[in-house]
């Protein structure tokens, strides 16, 4: 008896462990965090820390449902790539059905949280958001290049919504936060698609530009969009969301992160690839942060 409790304590520990592996918990959290991002500047520091909690918790809820179905959808996909493999679905800890139940429940008590704690607008665009991400961005993957530029409009979207949560509306400043995380999203992209090329192939991903080739015209547009970074990094402080110091801030990362660009159109080397997909993930949380305490 007490060998079979134990065992059963053992399967569900399994499951409780592949359903949060599911939701992708670091992915996430930068998504929560973009949209208390948001909320924050929009609020200028005078949160109503209730409400910043739940839209946390909605934004890193309705990112899990995404990822989840995504997840669900490339199920078979996933299990030909070495990255993917160990996933929860490939690996048979979870079910397509067990997944899809604990996602429905994750995407349901997001929108209620939002609904109950924000406005309808945020709501409205947060299933925009989910939409884009889980039907038109995951089977665009197989499709061509054009998948980034439509994945980056919902990988945007966090810092805005926690805008519009906090205001109601669509500001100016709103589109001034939403493109930077834009425009950051190609060479983030990009950097992980050159790294995972290979793996990426045997499920038929399509996502580096210049005809998908890790070669220097494709280096070049990474370069591009990482320098578009510089003045964008700028425009919050020139519009008076924030200030001086931050602009030094998002100038002196911006600048360093363009400045990886050049080993990769060098040498053209995993190695290089990998350094600007680890400083893509270091620049946004570091300047979206100094834009905060230029407000506190």
């Amino acid at each position: 008896m007490a060998a079979s409790k134990a065992i059963n304590s053992s399967q569900l520990g399994v499951k409780l462990g592949a359903l949060v592996e599911l939701l992708k918990v670091r992915l996430s959290m930068l998504v929560a965090f973009s949209c208390a991002f948001g909320y924050g500047l929009a609020t200028r520091g005078n949160l109503n820390w209730e409400v910043l909690l739940m839209l946390t918790l909605g934004g890193f809820l309705l990112s899990g449902a995404s990822v989840g179905i995504n997840q669900i959808l490339e199920k078979d996909l996933d299990a030909l790539m070495t990255r993917t493999q160990n996933r929860p679905l490939p690996t048979a800890r979870l079910s397509v059905s067990e997944a899809t139940i604990f996602i429905l429940l994750c995407m349901l008590a997001s929108l209620v949280i939002l609904w109950v704690y924000t406005n309808p607008l945020t709501v409205v665009l947060s299933i925009v958001s989910m939409l884009l991400y889980s039907f038109a961005y995951t089977p665009l993957k197989q499709v061509g290049p054009i998948a980034v530029f439509v994945g980056a409009i919902p990988g945007a979207l966090p810092p805005l919504l926690g805008w519009i949560a906090a205001t109601g509306t669509i500001t100016y400043e709103a589109i001034i936060i939403f493109g930077i995380q834009f425009i950051w999203q190609f060479p983030h992209f990009w950097a992980i698609a050159w790294v995972a090329d290979d793996d990426y192939k045997k499920a038929g991903f399509k996502l580096l530009p210049s005809g998908g080739g890790k070669d220097l015209n494709t280096a070049i547009q990474i370069m591009i969009y990482t320098m578009f970074l510089i003045p964008l990094g700028l425009l919050p402080a020139t519009f008076g969301i924030t200030g001086i110091y931050s602009a030094v801030v998002a100038t002196l990362c911006g600048a360093a992160f363009f400045a990886q660009t050049f080993s990769l159109m060098k040498t053209g080397s995993r190695q290089s690839a990998l350094r600007i997909m680890f400083g893509s993930f270091i620049y946004l949380p570091v300047v979206q942060i100094a834009y905060l305490m230029d407000k506190v």
